[in-house]
């Protein structure tokens, strides 16, 4: 990841030094992971995939460092250390952000062969990080920060679930399934492997979120390495507000068990997967 960031000496050193606080932070690296391992089951090359993990954590880092900003979700605590903006400061962070945007699709650009992948690696990474996907997802979670309704009770207000999974599957997924898209078309996959990676990523970056929101709930701050309580001081719609917490463990279990089915016939070569589906429904951090 370190050679990934080798700027030239144009590059200011506080940017530099932002950029690595960023990138480098204490992390679970879950999506280029899911690059790996999907280039792992079907077939590939770990050493083939390591542009599109690379590019795929650089978006993942710079989302975070915006997402943290005041004008957004507004913390100061990431990976168990000041947010990137309270170490550096505000303007730096945005110039983190926007570096890494473009350094990602230079690495996919430059670094993945042929030709023909590499564009289309920088075409169904560019989606899932545009306005329809993970910054749209972003865009209507801020919107529905604060608006008022009824929180949990034993009759499930199907349209919100509706709601709180779109913005989810974009937000927090859609990056879950172009991790799994990219490291397989590394790996040339066929149409039905494709199908059922991303049925596996659709239910799997849903469980994530879900566990995401429960740790907000009830997990530590020293666990969790930022800060906790922080969706109901600003007021968001979230499973637990939603479900309640029991229904929503249950809601985490029915998603681990029905990605890890998307790939039960795959053998030996998703066994990776699937354990970490498994690690994903019962993390603590």
């Amino acid at each position: 990841m370190r050679e990934a960031i080798a700027f030239s000496d144009d590059c200011p050193p506080r940017l530099r030094q932002a950029i690595e606080y960023s990138l480098l932070a204490p992390g679970k690296r879950l999506r280029p992971q899911l690059v790996l391992l999907a280039t792992q089951a079907c077939g590939g090359q770990y050493a083939d995939a390591m542009p599109a993990a690379v590019a795929v954590e650089m978006i993942h880092a710079y989302s975070l460092v915006h997402d943290d900003l005041p004008a957004m979700d507004d913390d100061d605590l990431r990976r168990g250390r000041p947010t990137c903006h309270k170490h550096f400061d505000e303007a730096t962070a945005i110039l983190v952000g926007d570096a890494l945007l473009a350094r990602a699709f230079e690495v996919l650009a430059s670094q993945l062969e042929p030709a023909e992948l590499a564009a289309r690696c920088c075409a169904a990474l560019a989606q899932a990080a545009g306005a329809t996907a993970l910054v749209g997802g972003q865009a209507d979670d801020l919107a529905a920060a604060g608006v008022p309704g009824e929180q949990h009770t034993n009759n499930i207000d199907q349209t919100r679930i509706h709601q709180l999974e779109s913005i989810h599957r974009r937000k927090t997924g859609a990056l879950f399934r172009v991790s799994l898209q990219l490291g397989a078309l590394v790996a040339r996959a066929t149409a039905a492997q494709l199908e059922a990676l991303d049925t596996y990523g659709r239910h799997l970056g849903l469980a994530f979120q879900v566990v995401d929101d429960l740790l907000d709930v009830s997990g530590s701050e020293a666990d969790v390495g930022k800060r906790v309580g922080q969706d109901e001081r600003q007021g968001k719609t979230t499973y637990p507000a939603v479900l309640g917490t029991e229904a929503s463990r249950q809601r985490v279990e029915t998603l681990v068990t029905t990605a890890c089915q998307a790939i039960a016939d795959w053998g030996e070569a998703a066994a990776p997967l699937r354990d970490l589906a498994v690690f994903v429904g019962q993390r603590t951090k």
